[in-house]
């Protein structure tokens, strides 16, 4: 894996603390790691791409990880994958409930492209119930999602529903 390049893709509306957990497990065993940001109009994000990548900037500074891209994409995971020349996607499973999906995902991917590979990784134990749509809801209504985000997400979430927006 020396000279592999891995690809973690998501919506990261916004980051979470399982997100960040999945990007510290996968440096590990990647030189080179691509965050990709998905456009996915259809998840109807609370973020533009921008503010997510900014998020996910400010998020990870502090780790001081190196090797590690952030870009967004609005094509076909596996296209951006061979564009990138990536030997793998790094899928997170939290739960039984994911990999059904997942499944169906790495499948399609598979068959579109037998040259990229995806690989699952389980988040830390604490993060298994972590999801953005979540922490989101737990934001809306006033909650406490400082254990869950990083400080810079806090501030986003927290400016984003004070405006009602």
């Amino acid at each position: 894996m020396k000279d592999k390049t891995a690809i973690y893709p998501g919506t990261f509306d916004p980051i979470t603390m399982g997100h960040i957990d999945i990007i510290q497990r996968a440096v590990r065993v990647f030189p080179r790691l691509i965050i990709a940001v998905a456009h996915n109009p259809g998840k109807a994000p609370l973020f533009s791409v921008e503010e997510r990548i900014e998020m996910i900037l400010q998020s990870l500074e502090p780790l001081g990880l190196r090797d590690l891209e952030i870009e967004s994409f609005s094509s076909l995971l596996i296209e951006f994958a061979k564009w990138k020349g990536a030997a793998a996607i790094i899928r997170g499973l939290r739960a039984v409930s994911d990999f059904e999906y997942e499944f169906q995902m790495a499948l399609i991917n598979r068959k579109l492209d037998d040259s990229v590979e995806t690989l699952f990784m389980m988040p830390s134990e604490q993060y298994t119930y972590l999801s953005s749509r979540i922490v989101k809801e737990i934001a809306y209504y006033g909650g406490n999602i400082e254990c869950l985000v990083t400080p810079p997400v806090v501030k986003k979430l927290r400016e984003k529903f004070a405006r009602g927006t």
